[in-house]
């Protein structure tokens, strides 16, 4: 299976290798390693807190239950009685 960043960053490491050293290149690629996966364990934390938000809702609407502020008054009177 092919993975495009892997094949992103040993592109960008190749392509360096010539013209520049070994450690700037490679400082650079790590960088950038680093930035991407940082911005997906960024996106999956907001996704997983967004995933428990609604199972929050879902488990607590079921005891949400409509409220009057009306008194309950007292049964009327039988006429009959």
């Amino acid at each position: 299976m092919v993975d495009p960043f892997e094949e992103s960053l040993r592109d960008m490491l190749n392509a360096s290798s010539s013209t520049r050293d070994h450690d700037a290149s490679l400082g650079r690629v790590l960088k950038t390693a680093n930035r991407q996966v940082g911005a997906q364990d960024l996106f999956s934390l907001m996704g997983r807190w967004l995933q428990a938000c609604m199972i929050a809702v879902n488990n607590g609407s079921g005891h949400v239950a409509p409220v009057s502020r009306r008194t309950t008054s007292a049964q009327p009177a039988d006429k009959a009685d």
